[in-house]
């Protein structure tokens, strides 16, 4: 029989850490019921492992009761990190990374769930991998972990023995991924329709929200974002933008992209696309009207642009989410 481990971070937590850790457990222990209904023997044994030595009531609402210490665990196949965020300051905190590292390092899998990346992404184990985590994380994961190709668009990432996922209730795609690696895929269509969760979900994408990406300090950059936020119904090029501000083109891309993490173009791209999307959403305009309104006149484009960014067309995005989706 092999081991599971499902991390209980103490001083990392929040209410999305306790969702991950009972909606796995529900998941994974029926999962386990259905394999020996099969006729199969149990196939794995999972415990819930602190990894400090108090209690957590989280919000004030609840606490967790684990069955396990981290240390106590000298083996283990696979461990689940749960949605939480690394608090360096804590002593278990490199408690925690060590043990990670070493169980790593012996053959066992990891898996990180939303923000429990950023946990995985601070034992140096990511360093030139792939990873996601929840999108509107992106900016801090990418300022603090460099050195880790982060994926904000899929929702899962399998590398090496090293799954992430996106954000929030996504763990569940996580989870019934990994019961169809460690059973099978009749399992998991099992799971997946008990727990009523939609198979084979790939992107993230169509939940962003972009909101801009304004936390640098650089003022030109910045007077640049608002003049293309203010002016969507207008196609303007990287040269109009560069002699704007009075600067050359190619130092104007490099100061964009250090700033944003986007090309002046995908920076437009993306804020012209979060405009359509609202108005998809919230009116009864038809695609053309709203591709007019953002600033593009060529059908094919504005889909391959729209496609490209949330992973839906525009009529699909419509027909997902206005309840007064009407055929352009």
């Amino acid at each position: 029989m092999k081991h599971i481990t499902l991390l209980y971070p103490e001083g990392h937590c929040n209410l999305g850490t306790v969702a991950c850790i009972v909606g796995t457990v529900e998941i994974l222990t029926r999962a386990n019921i259905y394999w020996m209904e099969q006729g199969n023997k149990q196939k794995y044994q999972l415990n819930v492992a602190a990894t400090g030595p108090k209690k957590e009531y989280i919000d004030n609402l609840i606490a967790v009761r684990t069955n396990a210490f981290i240390t106590d665990i000298k083996k283990t196949d696979l461990i689940i990190i749960p949605s939480a965020m690394p608090a360096e300051e804590l002593s278990e905190s490199k408690l925690m990374y060590d043990w990670i590292i070493e169980q790593y390092k012996s053959g066992a899998e990891i898996a990180s769930m939303c923000s429990g990346a950023f946990i995985l992404a601070s034992t140096g184990l990511m360093d030139g991998r792939g990873c996601s985590t929840h999108w509107s994380y992106a900016d801090a994961f990418k300022k603090n972990y460099p050195k880790v190709n982060l994926h904000s668009d899929k929702l899962i990432t399998d590398e090496k023995g090293v799954y992430t996922n996106g954000g929030a209730y996504s763990f569940l795609n996580l989870v019934i991924y990994l019961v169809e690696k460690y059973y099978d895929r009749q399992t998991a269509i099992f799971c997946a329709k008990i727990f009523q969760i939609e198979l084979d979900r790939n992107s993230q994408s169509p939940f962003v929200i972009f909101a801009g990406q304004k936390k640098h300090d650089d003022q030109l950059v910045q007077r640049a974002q608002e003049y293309i936020e203010k002016n969507l119904s207008e196609k303007i090029s990287v040269e109009t933008l560069s002699s704007k501000f009075a600067i050359g083109r190619r130092n104007f891309d490099r100061r964009f992209i250090k700033a944003t993490g986007n090309t002046p173009l995908e920076y437009s791209q993306r804020v012209k696309i979060e405009c359509a999307k609202k108005a998809l959403e919230n009116t009864r305009k038809t695609i053309n009207e709203v591709m007019y309104a953002v600033g593009y006149s060529d059908v094919k484009a504005f889909r391959e642009v729209f496609r490209k960014i949330t992973g839906l067309s525009p009529l699909e995005y419509r027909n997902k989410y206005n309840k007064e989706a009407f055929s352009a």
